[in-house]
């Protein structure tokens, strides 16, 4: 196959982000869960609790250290395959990162040898403190980078420099530019919602094998309880950013929606397939007037259309059509899990409803396929820039030949399929065993 460099550098960095992604998101949600399960033991002093607090750290230590691994791989891909970026963007997106690393990670790493090792060291009340701080660190970091990423999307606060580097000129504007807050919280909830649907399926699936355990009882309740409170809250979320990313980034809007043809009164595409050289959708399954109603709040709103642009400035629409699609499939789903578990809940059979523990099961990972999904929908829908609208991807790709990225991207997939399998291999074995005392 004749891939030119551009081509091998992308498909790098989609790859290695795909894998790293799936470990913050969980230690994101982990250490939160962590931090409600030890101070639930703190202060009523049920030591199942403290039996579910052991239990789940194993794990997250397990996914913060894979987590930093493929972290560490990505930010080296900057100066090898983006150089022109690295140039072009680092008085903005460096300081970002540097202070990810001085205010989160040394604040994780700080920590995190306390709250795994250090209860019988430092007592209850400062482990706790330690487990908050964890989680706070993960905080700070999904802050912090996505900052970064936000900024490459809707960039603001910049000026640029006399050799054409962007050069910040207000560091707020940078740090809380205009989709960061969305981003952020749509980031955060969506990890919290991958955590609860990972400990929801190893709760059922212990169920399924003993209903009577206590640990797997409050394991299933309380991913169960964030499933039917969180659920909801991110489809606000993500209207909410869906409007800002309409305001900002018409274009990814237009891609998602597979629209064209600019209307008034546009409708919602449920399913179809975007065809780029033909310029249209083909097979496509309408609710008249719609996405009009979702996208602008009016039934006869207007929405633009990809032919509105340049083809080199449209992003793959088959692509985020179908990505963006995959990631609200998910989300409703989700949604649908915490209603059932309401309903039964309410019933009180939560517990011995079979067929929504392995329901459970089967969806456990419903939250990761989310996360990708949407990373997806952001990163292609940016396209074809790098910093949106102002620098092109294939103005910031290093000068480097095709055969040595496509060695190192090989090289990468078979180190991560061994190494990250075996990791996430060993996680599975740990959410497998009975949580007892």
């Amino acid at each position: 196959m004749d891939i030119d460099a551009l081509t091998l550098a992308r498909l790098q960095f989609a790859f290695t982000i795909s894998f790293h992604l799936i470990f913050p998101a969980i230690s994101i949600g982990l250490a939160s869960s962590l931090a409600v399960l030890e101070g639930l033991w703190y202060f009523t002093g049920r030591v199942v609790f403290l039996h579910l607090f052991d239990y789940w750290k194993k794990i997250f230590a397990v996914a913060f250290g894979m987590g930093v691994v493929s972290g560490i791989v990505m930010s080296y891909q900057f100066g090898t395959n983006w150089s022109v970026f690295s140039d072009k963007a680092g008085p903005v997106i460096g300081p970002l990162m540097g202070y990810e690393v001085l205010t989160a990670f040394f604040l994780e790493a700080g920590f995190l040898g306390v709250m795994l090792f250090g209860l019988s060291r430092v007592g209850p009340r400062l482990h706790f403190l330690a487990t908050l701080m964890v989680a706070l660190g993960t905080f700070i970091s999904a802050f912090w980078i996505l900052s970064v990423n936000s900024w490459m999307q809707t960039p603001a606060g910049y000026a640029i420099n006399e050799v054409g580097q962007f050069v910040p000129a207000d560091w707020v504007a940078v740090i809380f530019n205009p989709s960061f807050p969305y981003r952020l919280v749509h980031m955060l909830l969506a990890a919290y919602l991958s955590t609860a649907f990972i400990v929801g399926g190893t709760g059922a699936l212990h169920l399924l094998r003993d209903a009577t355990l206590p640990a797997s009882r409050i394991m299933f309740s309380m991913a169960m309880w964030m499933a039917a409170i969180v659920a909801p809250l991110q489809i606000v979320a993500g209207d909410l950013h869906g409007l800002n990313t309409l305001e900002h980034q018409p274009a990814k809007v237009a891609a998602m929606e597979g629209h064209f043809e600019t209307h008034a009164g546009a409708p919602l595409i449920l399913f179809g397939w975007p065809d780029m050289e033909q310029e249209r959708t083909r097979y496509a399954v309408e609710v008249p007037k719609l996405g009009s109603l979702i996208l602008t709040h009016d039934w006869n709103g207007t929405v633009r259309g990809l032919k509105e642009w340049p083809r080199e400035d449209r992003p793959n629409a088959t692509i985020v059509f179908w990505s963006f699609r995959v990631m609200v499939g998910a989300g409703l789903a989700m949604l649908a899990i915490g209603v059932w578990s309401l309903a039964l809940r309410a019933r009180r059979r939560l517990y011995d409803q079979v067929w929504l523990l392995r329901t459970s099961v089967a969806l456990s990972p419903i939250g990761i396929v989310a996360v990708i999904a949407g990373w997806i929908t952001t990163e292609v829908g940016r396209q074809p820039y790098a910093v949106y609208g102002l620098l092109r991807t294939a103005e910031s790709a290093s000068p480097i030949d095709a055969a040595a990225v496509g060695a190192s991207l090989a090289a990468f997939a078979i180190v991560y399929f061994a190494v990250f399998g075996a990791g996430a291999f060993y996680m599975l074995r740990l959410m497998g065993t009975e949580p007892r005392a």
